[in-house]
């Protein structure tokens, strides 16, 4: 049995390990992709991704044809159990300041075929379906992954540089490396009931939440023909309970209203346990968790799968550094540093808000029903709900900023519109970038030059120019993840702090001199 040698074997072809793989073929990084079944998993799960992972999409060359296939939601109405709206969030279907709608609603198996389409465009990439990964181990300078052949029952084995382990919530790669799910304390059933018809429902295009202890629920659009619709079950309560159209229909008929049953399609009625769950820790070595096998959030605010594509964009750019020998090995420290607190915080968020919406017995309808409807009065609350901002990412070797609070470094610059139509990330391409009000010089654009990243001035009048002003500085090192590394008011300084990182995306070959903005 021979052992093939690859830089980067990824566990896992889902939204992650495609993802993953896709992020690492721009970088000209070769990756074996292992994958159990041989196609797309054909029944819908998430169906919500915000802006700042469409912005990541458009990273891997498939926006266009995301958006093709999803539509945006205009925010969240909360409403109480006789479907009285207690309050409404409006949110802009327009760009946002990642550059693209920040809810977006779509058919998971649409977006895994697109995925996989796209992958098959890089030759840097192998995807080995219908085989099972049996182990996984550490050997000096690499990973050995053996695994089996499960049409033929050949096994094989390859030798990895670095494993990434993107093989959902019963991972053995976790298992692999010791490590553990640690519950963060939540834990609901729920029933999860897809719908397809070409019956027109007239129901408001944003995410209706029935705020109700004894039935919580949830009903989106996410399609134009299909409609997905969760249910808190009650303790005894199954998904057989309502395989049966007829019954399942007093459910959803306050949506569903006079439409026949004959025009309702069942694509899928499955219940589900809806946990909070976070790795103990994401790395031994030279293998990583990413997605499901890293944590498990409750989908009450839309970010398990974009909680994944969130890793890889995190760690394939820095891996691809150390590969080309551009970065010092010890940058992957970074990559738990930084997304595991960022994980946590929002399974916390998405718990909070859950048990918001759902707990409280009679007693929390009442409080939900006097003060639910002012919320928007609250300073700031409104955008917190809409704007799709996720918080910044912890300190780490990559992201530089003083131990007081208010740094911005760990913060994602916005895709903003510079003044030739382009925006910030058609700009940076991958690479790191100086973000200035200040006209380099010759010599510091230079080396900018020589470190291979980019300069983007902001002229006056551009969005980036009051973004810097708003966060009171003048220049912003970006890495190529589009996260601010570090700020600054000394140009030179920033010039001096940029990494060499020359592993520049081929298929956008931007001047490396930069653009005025």
């Amino acid at each position: 049995m021979h052992a093939e040698h690859v830089p980067v074997v990824i566990v896992g072809a889902g939204p992650t390990g495609l993802t993953a793989a896709t992020l690492l073929a721009r970088y000209c990084v070769e990756s074996l992709v292992l994958e159990r079944w041989e196609g797309v998993y054909p029944q819908p799960r998430a169906v919500h991704l915000d802006g700042e992972i469409r912005r990541i999409l458009d990273r891997l060359g498939v926006g266009d044809e995301f958006d093709a296939i999803s539509r945006p939601a205009l925010g969240l109405r909360l409403l109480d159990r006789n479907l009285r709206v207690l309050a409404e969030f409006h949110r802009d279907p327009a760009s946002g300041r990642n550059g693209y709608p920040d809810a977006n609603m779509f058919d998971q198996p649409e977006l895994e075929a697109i995925l996989r389409a796209a992958v098959k465009r890089h030759t840097e990439v192998t995807v080995r379906g219908d085989v099972e990964v049996t182990t996984v181990t550490q050997e000096t300078g690499g990973v050995r992954v053996d695994f089996t052949d499960r049409t033929t029952g050949a096994t094989e084995s390859v030798l990895a540089r670095y494993v990434l382990g993107c093989d959902g919530a019963n991972s053995l790669v976790r298992s692999s490396i010791g490590a553990t799910m640690r519950d963060l304390n939540f834990e609901q059933r729920w029933l999860v009931v897809d719908v397809a018809t070409t019956v027109e429902l007239r129901q408001w295009e944003g995410v209706h939440q029935i705020c109700d202890p004894v039935r919580a629920a949830t009903y989106m659009r996410i399609g134009e023909t299909r409609h997905r619709w969760e249910f808190r079950l009650g303790p005894r309560e199954t998904a057989d309970d309502y395989r049966d159209i007829d019954r399942l229909h007093g459910l959803i008929r306050p949506w569903t209203g006079t439409v026949p049953i004959e025009e309702l399609e069942l694509v899928r009625v499955a219940d589900y346990t809806f946990r909070a769950q976070l790795a103990d820790r994401w790395r031994a070595g030279r293998i990583f968790l990413l997605g499901d096998a890293a944590h498990l959030t409750p989908p009450f605010i839309g970010q398990g799968m974009g909680a994944g594509l969130r890793d890889a964009a995190n760690l394939t750019w820095k891996l691809a550094g150390v590969l080309a020998g551009d970065l010092p090995e010890r940058v992957l420290v970074s990559y738990e540093a930084e997304r595991k607190p960022h994980a946590r915080t929002m399974i916390r968020l998405a718990k909070a808000t859950g048990m918001a919406m759902t707990d409280g017995g009679d007693l929390g309808n009442f409080l939900r029903r006097l003060i639910t409807p002012h919320l928007h009065r609250l300073p700031g609350f409104h955008a917190l709900v809409t704007n799709g901002e996720t918080p910044p990412l912890r300190r780490s070797e990559l992201v530089v900023r003083p131990r007081s609070p208010g740094g911005r470094a760990g913060k994602l610059v916005p895709n903003a519109v510079l003044d030739d139509g382009r925006r910030y990330d058609d700009i940076a391409a991958g690479r790191y970038a100086i973000v200035t009000t200040v006209e380099p010089t010759s010599a510091q654009r230079t080396q900018i030059r020589v470190c291979g990243g980019v300069v983007v001035v902001a002229g006056p009048t551009s969005e980036l120019h009051g973004w810097l002003h708003r966060i009171g500085t003048r220049i912003a090192l970006v890495r190529p993840d589009a996260t601010v590394q570090r700020t600054g008011r000394d140009l030179s300084a920033l010039c001096a702090a940029m990494p060499r990182f020359h592993t520049s995306d081929p298929t956008n070959p931007v001047d490396t001199l930069g653009a005025l903005g």
